[in-house]
């Protein structure tokens, strides 16, 4: 579902996937070449939020905002795994969020940076380039080396930008033809 609200259309790049059980509301903005998987919830109700390119929103994760200066901004090449909630959080380049990982309100993970799966990221926390956090409350586990990014968060965009082709194109082979020939 794509939603208007409060005179807002959700605003979607070309060749990005939104699967037809998500949500997707109101101020809202996603690149090209990214994916919104199922049961994944965009609320742009009571602020905006920016999302980026080649960026995988996967199943069942929620965005929302505060109403002040919570709103989302997620960079590119950035994964958000299942069951992940993010609000009113600053995500930078290349990040990777862990499966039903929480990332509060003014937080802002830094490019290159893992939250690990489960990880409570409490209102206020600067993650730093690199480092992965988990726990919670999230901390600091370690700083992540080159190898370990390209590793872990490098080739993610890729895997989920194919996946995301393959359902287009499916959806378009699917597609009912409308002509009056």
């Amino acid at each position: 579902m794509i939603q208007q609200l409060h005179g807002y259309w959700p605003r979607i790049g070309e060749g990005t996937f939104v699967a037809e059980t998500a949500a997707v509301i109101g101020d809202v903005v996603i690149g090209k070449e990214s994916s919104v998987w199922y049961s994944a919830v965009i609320r742009g109700d009571v602020n905006r939020i920016r999302i980026g390119d080649r960026v995988s929103i996967q199943d069942c994760t929620c965005l929302h905002c505060s109403e002040d200066d919570g709103f989302i901004e997620i960079g590119n090449d950035v994964t958000v795994g299942h069951n992940v909630c993010l609000h009113g959080c600053k995500i930078d380049d290349n990040v990777l969020i862990g499966m039903g990982a929480t990332v509060l309100d003014n937080v802002h993970v830094a490019s290159g940076s893992v939250v690990a799966a489960g990880a409570l990221v409490l209102t206020g926390t600067q993650i730093g380039p690199g480092e992965l956090w988990g726990g919670v409350p999230a901390k600091l586990i370690k700083k992540l080396d080159q190898e370990a990014i390209d590793r872990i968060i490098t080739p993610m965009p890729q895997h989920y930008q194919y996946w995301a082709a393959e359902y287009l194109k499916e959806q378009a082979a699917m597609a009912p033809d409308l002509s009056l020939d």
